[in-house]
């Protein structure tokens, strides 16, 4: 099994979460699968100072981020079809609200990239499993907005501790046409029709050991998402 990992950047604030993104790289290796890292050869929407939050004024290239996470081995999301993987999981990371779409800007009123957007759809329509994690469903909410799916998720729980203000992200999902569900950091939801696997991840207050786990059940799901 080859599994695609789309990654937005190298960075929780302005790309792709790291810690999410390693722990899925070894998911898959444990699951006895093949990883193959994908991005976009594009800007990333700015650059953040980790240490401090910050702006920066440079410019950095979501391909050439994602490469740091994937030891180089990153190939162009234009140059990888439905039939070059059997899966595809989303990190989180602020990347997928401003890099894959803009929905950190304008929620649920924004947009996705087209190039995302067809990836996303023609996976589905050819009934490759979705793993989306922490924040990342508002890119598959946004692909999938306007048409005849309308995929269940979880985007974390209302009864637990998060940065986030999760009602929020469940509103603007479900404006979108998504349908959403509470899912504590030790839950994953998986949308057997669509083929659509969800996890909070760090949506929620929670230690590394936890996202471990987070992931490790999503990525393990993938084998009951295939028998659906």
């Amino acid at each position: 099994m080859k599994i695609g990992v789309l990654l937005s950047g190298c960075g929780v604030y302005d790309g792709a979460e790291i810690q999410e993104s390693v722990l899925t790289l070894l998911a898959i290796d444990e699951i006895g699968a093949e990883s193959l890292c994908i991005s976009i050869d594009a800007p990333q929407h700015h650059v953040v100072n980790h240490a401090t939050g910050e702006e920066m004024k440079e410019q950095r290239n979501m391909l050439v981020e994602s490469a740091r996470i994937s030891r180089g081995n990153v190939v162009r999301i234009e140059d990888v079809s439905p039939a070059d993987i059997d899966a595809l999981v989303i990190p989180g990371g602020f990347g997928s609200a401003k890099n894959f779409s803009n929905w950190a800007f304008f929620g649920p009123n924004g947009v996705v990239g087209d190039d995302v957007k067809l990836l996303l759809v023609n996976l589905v329509n050819a009934g490759k499993p979705i793993v989306a994690l922490c924040v990342s469903p508002v890119v598959l909410a946004k692909a999938f907005e306007g048409s005849s799916i309308n995929p269940m998720m979880t985007i974390g729980s209302r009864s637990a501790s998060s940065p986030y203000t999760i009602e929020d992200f469940q509103q603007g999902l479900m404006k979108t046409g998504s349908r959403v569900e509470d899912k504590m950091i030790h839950e994953i939801l998986i949308d057997k029709k669509n083929r659509i696997i969800t996890a909070p991840c760090y949506m929620m207050d929670a230690s590394i050991s936890q996202i471990r786990l987070n992931i490790k059940s999503a990525i393990e799901a993938l084998n009951e998402v295939y028998d659906a």
